[in-house]
């Protein structure tokens, strides 16, 4: 079977979608998912766009091992430039240029002619070839693209040293047979097309991305770049999982493989979705609560007799796993490192010490602790290390709450900086605001905004696990927070102390 390559983009497309941002160690805890997932290329960002995401394409290229590193440039030589600085250090790198192709683009876009596209396509494809030697060109807007055109600046591309050529539907316009038109028709009469990878990047505004690329698959395509969750702009790109699974599931049909670990995808997805404070729809496919559910009594009847009824692919193939946790508050610190294994994580000793600490608290708090508490305590603690403040920052030590639906809620909130501890009382239009502001009058913050505050649930039942996330913005800066607890009020106060702990860090002294 040929070998479909997977350029994962979640850190570049995906970080873009609004509420989707990530701070250089979450990008980092992404990577490792990613690499343990085999994809072959990691697309780590835009340098361009700020200096932070410069920073962080760097930070990325040096860390990986495992794959290929790219990132995104206009074609623009100081972008080229600045790219190849961000990545030469990566041990594989790739350069991504784009230029759009369609006529609505190059006339309000670029404000370009189509003999000016195509000369500085071929003129930046050429100056990216003197600093690397994987150069990825993509002719944006694709699918709306005159096919001579369209088939000219990809063929330009190709004879400048292009090495990967992608064909977008950058604004989920098309329908799987337009794209299998459209690749069909530029690798029958593209000359060398043997010699390049061919790709496509598909947005999902009409619901097709998934289709579209496996349409692009069947016409030639032999690289397919994916969010995970098909995070991305408007309505997102093609979902990474949905993709993997359906060629693994349908490799009759498909007749391809690809090298991605299926077992990581669950870990991988819940790993982006805490990180930015969401949950899947129920729906969503693969990794949505109700993938593997079955509620029907004919479908529960089927299910009994033959899973394959029902059921076209098992949770283990996706990394979910059918038991629940069997540890409990007598378990010892050697069988939770174990289970932890289990689940996919490798920790340093320290982590595992500090998650099995915040385990057997959970055990006395709540009734059952299954997988899911234990994937929050570990993603907690790895990428927002919630229960380890900053140095020198404020800590938690203990708070009250007194609320009513007729009078204004009451909080006192003692927090400890160093050996010192401090104590407020505030009042506010609920609890949660009346904690915040016993909050800031202990710290007095700089004045700041609310981008996201966010509550929820980890597993099913009263006494579940609370996730709560907070993101604070201030001089075009933020700043995310993350709390867990049985108490929701808890979690809100911790998540907002980690937040105020990073924007105080970052004032100059």
């Amino acid at each position: 079977m040929s070998l479909i390559k997977v350029l994962d983009t979640t850190l570049r497309d995906g970080e873009q979608a609004p509420g989707c941002s990530m701070n250089l160690k979450e990008k980092l805890e992404v990577v490792k998912c990613l690499e343990r997932m085999h994809v072959d290329v990691i697309e780590a960002g835009f340098p361009v766009a700020s200096q932070g995401d410069f920073e962080a394409v760097s930070a990325i290229a040096s860390a990986v091992t495992e794959c290929r590193v790219c990132a995104l440039s206009r074609c623009v030589t100081s972008d080229i430039d600045a790219t190849w600085k961000a990545l030469k250090n990566a041990s594989s790198p790739r350069i991504h240029l784009f230029l759009a192709t369609s006529p609505i683009h190059m006339q309000y876009k670029l404000q370009m002619t189509p003999a000016e596209v195509l000369e500085r396509a071929k003129k930046m494809v050429a100056y990216a070839r003197k600093h690397f030697g994987d150069v990825e060109f993509s002719c944006e807007d694709a699918t709306r693209s005159d096919r001579e055109f369209l088939l000219s600046v990809v063929q330009g591309a190709i004879d400048s040293g292009a090495s990967v050529i992608d064909l977008p539907d950058t604004v989920g316009y098309a329908t799987p047979w337009e794209v299998e038109e459209m690749f069909r028709y530029v690798l029958g009469n593209v000359r060398g097309a043997s010699d390049v990878t061919f790709a496509a990047h598909c947005h999902n505004d009409l619901g097709l991305a998934t289709a579209n690329t496996l349409a692009a698959i069947h016409s030639g395509a032999t690289q397919v770049e994916c969010t995970i969750n098909g995070l991305g702009e408007r309505a997102g790109n093609t979902s990474l999982e949905e993709v993997v699974m359906s060629l693994l599931t349908r490799k009759d049909l498909h007749q391809v493989d690809c090298r991605v670990d299926s077992t990581m995808i669950y870990r991988a997805s819940q790993t982006v979705y805490n990180i930015i404070g969401q949950k899947p729809p129920m729906t969503k496919p693969i990794v949505g609560r109700n993938a593997f559910v079955h509620e029907a009594g004919v479908h529960q009847h089927g299910m009994l007799a033959n899973a394959s009824t029902y059921q076209i692919m098992t949770p283990e193939s996706v990394g979910i796993r059918d038991n629940g946790l069997v540890l409990g508050k007598h378990s010892g610190r050697h069988a939770f490192e174990e289970y932890l294994k289990e689940l996919g994580y490798r920790l340093t000793p320290e982590l595992v010490q500090l998650c099995f600490e915040q385990f057997k608290a959970l055990c006395d708090r709540k009734k059952v602790v299954n997988d899911a508490d234990l994937r929050a305590i570990v993603t907690h603690n790895k990428v927002t290390e919630v229960t380890a403040p900053l140095e020198g920052g404020y800590e938690l030590v203990r708070f009250v709450v007194y609320t009513s639906n007729f009078t204004s809620a009451t909080s006192t909130v003692c927090l400890k900086k160093g050996k010192e501890k401090m104590e407020q009382v505030a009042l506010g239009d609920g609890p949660i605001d009346a904690a915040f502001k016993a909050i800031d009058n202990i710290v007095k913050p700089k004045e700041h905004t609310f981008d996201i505050y966010t509550i929820n649930s980890i597993s099913e039942g009263k006494d579940t696990l609370g996730d709560v996330m907070v993101k604070l913005r201030t001089d075009g800066h933020s700043y995310t927070g993350r709390g867990l607890s049985t108490d929701i009020i808890e979690a809100s106060l911790l998540a907002y102390l980690s937040a105020l702990n990073q924007l105080i860090a970052a004032e100059p002294l």
